[in-house]
């Protein structure tokens, strides 16, 4: 059920949707009108209270551009039911903590796929115009879907894995599988003062040795510290990367 927000296109609006463990919180930003407009399930990283839906500038960027963006927050963060995945990994005892990350992972796509169809749902949205997008673990997400046979339009992996990479070999397989397997074109976004860039420049090698659309861009440093190249970049970076994912949304609907 919709709340009502007092700045339409300017302030989002906190939304709830039925997910495979109970209610997601979530968070709409809409363009002023009738619409239908194109669409974009953005993801959140690891952290337990997400801010990307509330702050930052990837909300109002998008919006300014004429799309709805749909920030679903995933079991167990924010007010969402269900189990954190850091709880669900400490849960797995006897697991690999690698791939019990991974199975988590796994396992909160179905939330993501839920957000998706809520907002395809919509009278406002156009529902072939509907892109996946993250940062972190919300790039993760991202690809995960699209590996999926859901009619979308598009995926923005930014920065997915770029933390993990290096240290969780699961992962690294469980992500070329899904490139390899992907069923949208990919756009794989990273600031050269990320942790790790490394992700980028594999998975979207293993599209193209698939034989599957997609592109790359590692763009130059965004602050002066990896963490500013990470997180940072993906909430106020729009004056960077906001032309290149842009273009590449709008050929792709």
């Amino acid at each position: 059920m919709l709340a009502a927000s007092s700045q339409p296109g300017r302030a989002p609006t906190e939304v709830r949707i039925a997910g495979p463990e109970g209610q997601l919180q979530a968070y709409l930003w809409r363009p002023e009108g009738e619409g239908p407009f194109p669409a974009l399930v953005y993801n959140h990283g690891s952290e337990q209270d997400p801010m990307v839906g509330t702050r930052g500038g990837v909300g109002p960027f998008f919006v300014d551009n004429g799309f709805v963006v749909l920030f679903p927050h995933r079991r167990g963060a924010g007010q969402s039911e269900g189990t954190y995945w850091r709880q669900r990994v400490g849960q797995r005892r006897g697991i690999d903590e690698g791939s019990a990350v991974v199975d988590a992972l796994v396992a909160e796509n179905d939330d993501v796929v839920a957000a998706i169809n809520w907002l395809r749902a919509q009278p406002y949205v156009e529902p072939r115009a509907i892109s996946v997008a993250g940062c972190s673990f919300g790039g993760i997400e991202t690809l995960l879907t699209a590996e999926r046979r859901l009619g979308l339009a598009s995926a923005v992996d930014f920065a997915g894995g770029a933390m993990a990479w290096a240290v969780n070999p699961a992962l690294r397989e469980r992500l070329r599988s899904a490139a390899r397997a992907a069923t949208v074109p990919v756009f794989f976004v990273q600031a050269e003062n990320d942790f790790n860039t490394e992700p980028s420049v594999a998975l979207s090698e293993a599209m193209r040795a698939a034989g599957k659309p997609h592109r790359v861009e590692i763009f130059p440093p965004f602050g002066s510290s990896h963490r500013e190249g990470h997180g940072m970049f993906c909430m106020q970076g729009a004056s960077v990367w906001g032309p290149a994912v842009l273009d590449f949304l709008k050929t792709r609907r």
